[in-house]
Formats: structure tokens, sequence, C-alpha cells
């Protein structure tokens, strides 16, 4: 179990690293990589990339932040192009569910540890998991935080549905003998401090049609 905290920890680490950087594009032959926050700014060009036909796979590296508005439009021009999607490194809150549009959507290989956290409004029950990301549904689940709110909260404003360390967080880990995969689930109040997330069974990726083969 201390070997899980250690890399939850780390992983931590990597949002207060990277978590303010601007999002930077960068064409690599077929391969678009896209790093920093999904804030909208660089987001013109990402779709004129796309839009040239050459991009065959979109690379997320170490993207954390951004709105749930930025996040749709990044997802919404992925499916309009047909590409594949990759995480290398951490790939939280709008990068998440851009990721989640790609025809096919996998982490990279080598030896980093990779992190997908895809925010969600409340705690999901097992059987909502069992579809909650498969197809449409990502999108749908998107569209929640996008919508006005049913009620305000006891103060009489709205609440904020868009909580981008309150999810599910996905993690691949490199050993000796392959990759771990381990599932948890984050209510927001952990900050940057990850390891305090819960372990969720039962939750595996592949299974959940997180990730693809």
């Amino acid at each position: 179990m201390k070997s899980w905290s250690i890399v939850l920890r780390g992983l931590a680490l990597a949002g207060i690293t990277w978590g303010a950087q601007a999002a930077e594009i960068e064409l690599q032959g077929s391969r678009l990589l896209v790093s920093g926050m999904l804030d909208g700014s660089a987001l013109q060009r990402f779709t004129e990339e796309l839009g040239s036909g050459q991009v065959r796979t979109v690379v997320f590296e170490n993207s954390l932040g951004g709105t749930a508005e930025a996040a749709g439009e990044y997802a919404r021009a992925i499916r309009a192009s047909g590409v594949n999607t990759e995480v290398k490194g951490q790939c939280h809150a709008a990068c998440a569910y851009a990721f989640l549009a790609g025809k096919g959507h996998r982490f990279g290989r080598g030896f980093l540890v990779h992190g997908l956290l895809i925010p969600l409004p409340a705690r999901p029950r097992p059987e909502e998991l069992a579809s909650r990301w498969r197809g449409d549904q990502a999108q749908k689940t998107l569209a929640e935080f996008t919508a006005p709110p049913a009620k305000p909260d006891a103060g009489g404003t709205p609440r904020e549905r868009w909580q981008p360390g309150q999810g599910v967080l996905f993690t691949s880990t490199p050993t000796l003998f392959g990759r771990v995969y381990n599932s948890y689930y984050c209510d927001g109040t952990q900050g940057h401090d990850t390891s305090r997330c819960e372990l969720l069974s039962d939750a595996d990726p592949y299974k959940l049609g997180v990730l693809t083969p």
C-alpha cells in the first residue's frame, strides 16, 4: 500500500509543476503533441492542425486543468477528425474528456507513470462506472457540467459543477513484470495530495472503456 501512496504523491507533485502552464501545440509528423492547460487559448491552432488531414494521433502530455467548455471544443474537434488519442504522463480535467473523444484512446508506452483524472459531479455508483465512458456517454457526462444548475445551493448561489480535482483517477505504473493499473475516487478535498483518494475495486480502465486495446 505504501508504494501506491508514493506513486500518488508523485502525481500530486506533477500537478504542482505543470498545472499553471498554458496549452502548447507541436506537430511531430503524424502526431500532434498537446501540453499544458486546455483553456481555449490554443484551440484555433489545434483545430487547424486537425483539419490539415496530416494528424493521426493527438498526444496529451502533462496537461492539467482547463474548463468544461474548452474540453467540449477539443473533444468535438477530435471526434470530427476521427483521430486516435494518447496520454504521456498526466492528463487531468479538460484533457481527460478530450482524450476520451479519440477513436482509440490509450496510455503511451515507455516507463512513465500515466494518470488520467476524469471529473465527475458526484461519486459514481458501481453500475454507473460500467457505462459512464462508453461511446457517447462520456460527452453526455461532460454536457452535465455546462448545463444550467437545477437549483442553487444552501447559500442561494448555483454550485459550480466543474471541480477539476473531483472525479475518478486512473493510473498506470511500469514494473519489471509489466504495467499495473489502479483506479481511485478523488472527492476534491485532497488538493494536490492525491494519495488521499479512495482506491476503487473492480474498476479496470479497459473493462470500463476508458482505455482501448
